[in-house]
């Protein structure tokens, strides 16, 4: 029984962590994050792509429902 743990020992010092785990890992980033987009833009509520997503939506949902029901 003693082989063992001494195995257990052994192994799990056989790989150093060359990586910090956890928040100390996310400091160091190769990559700049974009600034956040709006949620919405005013100027969409004129656009017809808006209104044609919207519509597309709502005929999805109504037959999704239809259907399922």
């Amino acid at each position: 029984m003693e082989g063992k743990e001494e195995d257990v020992r052994v192994g799990a010092n056989k790989f150093p962590e060359r990586q910090p785990i956890g928040t100390s890992a996310q400091s160091d980033k190769d990559y700049n994050e974009p600034p956040p987009a709006p949620l919405f833009e005013p100027g969409e509520l004129s656009s017809w792509s808006f209104w044609r997503a919207g519509i597309a939506e709502f005929i999805a949902t109504f037959l999704f429902l239809y259907i399922t029901v």
